[in-house]
């Protein structure tokens, strides 16, 4: 099972860009760092690992790969062969936060936060999940990443590979199905499913989960829903500091009622977003990336900065138009004098 080959080229995510340049020491760690390893030294113990079949790597690694690839009757064939497999947890030294994430075999399900190479969804991946899952796999397990814990469900709701091949709503349903908590666990920026999946723009996947019984618990939740009449009962009695939540999540969801209530009850418009929300960013740069005019237009009309930049790439509103292609977008911001 050897390593694919990577181009060493490519882009840094949103994530690794945030989370600063690596450090300068060779090519050799370079290399590693795009594999994901923390370090060559990390990767050189891994490949000796898999090489020696240590049977605390060897048997995990491989059922990895079943997962991702969608290999049923090889991931089947090892969860027989090794007691307990299906609880395994990955041991490999990472450039994450945490380095070690834990991530278990179901958690690839998500294709999310984990090594890079192995973010994808196949075909049969409610085939994989359910054997996973009436293998014993336990539904809210908790991996270390992103700065926090999380589940499979939260780091599935918020993972663009099960969206782009239209599964995702399916396999968080086969996870409420085993039992998956609807109100989150663990610590960290996405503890809740619902909030998740509106932060990242999967609207309908979040609709699914409150028709499964998720609460809209949270004057957030409830913005980026677009249901005003509960935010409008909540605004009053909620802190500042989930009022500037909501105020990030609905303009991220084009909830343009949501937006303007919050704007008439005080919110400012050009504070950046809290953790947990592209906090690099301000409002009007992810109501623009999402393409949700009207949002932008209320946004300036309350005084929104066309100067403002991000923090991760330094790029105005109309620089986040124009390289997304929003074009009327950026006709409108081009009117009103930004650059």
């Amino acid at each position: 099972m050897p390593l694919p080959v990577l181009p060493l080229d490519a882009p840094l995510s949103e994530y690794e860009s945030q989370a600063g340049p690596a450090p300068s020491a060779g090519a050799f760690d370079f290399v590693a760092r795009r594999y994901d390893f923390a370090n060559w030294s990390a990767l050189s113990e891994f490949v000796a690992a898999i090489a020696g079949r240590d049977p605390e790597v060897y048997p995990f690694e491989r059922a990895v790969d079943a997962v991702v690839d969608g290999d049923v009757e090889s991931l089947e064939k090892f969860l027989r062969e090794t007691l307990g497999l299906v609880h395994a947890r990955s041991t490999r030294v990472t450039h994450f936060d945490p380095p070690v994430h834990r991530a278990t075999l179901l958690h690839y399900i998500a294709a999310n936060g984990v090594e890079g190479y192995r973010q994808k969804t196949p075909a049969n991946a409610m085939v994989i999940a359910k054997t996973l899952l009436d293998a014993g796999a336990d539904v809210d397990s908790l991996a270390d990443l992103y700065g926090g814990e999380c589940t499979t469900l939260s780091l599935l709701v918020s993972s663009c590979h099960p969206a782009n091949a239209g599964l995702q709503a399916q396999l968080a349903e086969l996870l409420i199905d085993y039992g998956a908590s609807l109100t989150g666990a663990g610590f960290g920026n996405w503890v809740s499913p619902l909030e998740t999946a509106l932060v990242f723009g999967y609207r309908a996947t979040a609709e699914v989960l409150v028709m499964r019984g998720a609460p809209i618990a949270t004057i957030a939740a409830a913005a980026g829903l677009g249901r005003v009449d509960e935010v409008a009962k909540i605004l009053h009695v909620s802190s500042a500091e989930a009022r500037h939540r909501a105020l990030a999540i609905a303009a991220q969801t084009g909830q343009v009622e949501a937006v303007r209530m919050l704007l008439d009850a005080g919110e400012d418009p050009n504070r950046y977003n809290p953790p947990g929300t592209h906090a690099h960013s301000a409002p009007i740069h992810q109501a623009v990336w999402a393409g949700h005019l009207d949002v932008v237009r209320l946004l300036v009309e309350r005084g929104a900065c066309l100067d403002t930049r991000d923090m991760v790439y330094e790029s105005t509103p109309l620089g986040w138009a124009r390289y997304g292609g929003k074009t009327e977008i950026a006709e409108y911001l081009e009117r009103h004098d930004a650059t």
